[in-house]
């Protein structure tokens, strides 16, 4: 069983009290690219892409950007 992604893009905009402009702004992605990842639209991210939403919001671990859902972590204890 395939196990479902997540981008945590939406959460970390609320946590941050940022607008996908501001975001677009500080990351250089575009709005569009910004939208797409906020919905989870995105098959492919960049890795470049995931270098500057990281810097974009001082992250220092990919697991606050990205992770498995957590429905499956509850489905394999």
């Amino acid at each position: 069983m395939d196990r479902e992604i997540e981008i945590k893009l939406y959460k970390l905009l609320i946590e941050h009290k940022m607008t996908y402009q501001e975001l677009a702004d500080k990351s250089g992605l575009s709005l569009r690219a910004i939208s797409s990842l906020v919905n989870n639209k995105t098959e492919r991210i960049p890795k470049a892409a995931l270098s500057k939403i990281a810097t974009a919001f001082n992250l220092e671990d990919i697991r606050d950007i990205i992770d498995f859902k957590n429905e499956d972590k509850k489905d394999h204890q």
